[in-house]
């Protein structure tokens, strides 16, 4: 299973998909208003806690360039790591690219 985001200063698009469902059809969807959260962990955690489904992997389209697996919004004040996000969520591995 794969949570994938599209992360924006206004508000942020979670969905999980497993390897049977299509794109328009998620296994689950939600959005987020982004300013009321700390972090994208924050985000992604409360998501999947609502879920409660074996989700192992992340991909996330965050503004702003992604040099070396990590990411300085440029809309948001936060500072995004592929090794880091993916230990603290209990995934896999995380991919984050500019959206």
């Amino acid at each position: 299973m794969l949570v994938a985001g599209d992360v924006g200063g206004t508000k942020t698009d979670l969905a999980v998909y497993s390897s049977t469902s299509s794109l328009k059809s998620p296994v689950a969807r939600k959005q987020f208003h982004t300013a009321d959260y700390e972090s994208l962990h924050a985000i992604v955690a409360e998501f999947l806690a609502e879920v409660r489904a074996p989700v192992s992997h992340g991909v996330f389209g965050v503004p702003g360039p992604v040099i070396n697996g990590s990411a300085a919004t440029t809309n948001l004040p936060w500072v995004l790591n592929e090794p880091s996000l993916a230990a603290a969520l209990g995934l896999k591995s995380v991919h984050l690219i500019n959206d």
